[in-house]
């Protein structure tokens, strides 16, 4: 997954939740509605690595293993066709600040509500909320597709 397409380029949030995969869907049609390309930036870290706390359990990182779980987590989103104009990008750091990083210039973040480990009351995860408050574009919050 990765041509090159010239024109806006829309930035979204993976982390294999049901509403990251809805936010790449609607990133997709939002690029094909403005001719741009999807980053689709997924985040990695070792817990326990930049803050007090307690030393990470599993410290090896398979970088091979997760760049197959990202196309993994594309095609479970997009379905059997992948999208010419998505870009695959796996990068080590805090999610909202990878995001952040990943959205200067673009014409749009794009993130799920929740993530993987979010409290189903809550009405934003604490990424989206972060980014919200700190991107220097505009930023789309999409919810989970219902059942």
């Amino acid at each position: 997954m990765g041509t090159e397409v010239s024109g806006p380029r829309i930035v979204v949030g993976v982390d294999g939740s049901p509403s990251s995969h809805a936010a790449v869907r609607w990133a997709v049609r939002y690029a094909g509605l403005v001719g741009g390309r999807v980053d689709a930036v997924a985040a990695w870290e070792l817990p326990g690595i930049e803050n007090w706390s307690a030393p990470p359990v599993d410290t090896d990182f398979d970088e091979e293993n997760a760049r197959r779980r990202l196309a993994e987590e594309l095609r479970a989103a997009l379905g059997a066709e992948p999208a010419g104009a998505v870009r695959a990008l796996l990068v080590r750091g805090h999610p909202a600040d990878v995001l952040l990083r990943a959205a200067e210039g673009a014409e749009a973040l794009v993130v799920g509500s929740h993530g993987r480990h979010g409290f189903a009351r809550a009405l934003l995860g604490s990424v989206s909320q972060h980014i919200a408050q700190h991107a220097r574009c505009p930023v789309v919050i999409v919810r989970a597709d219902a059942p």
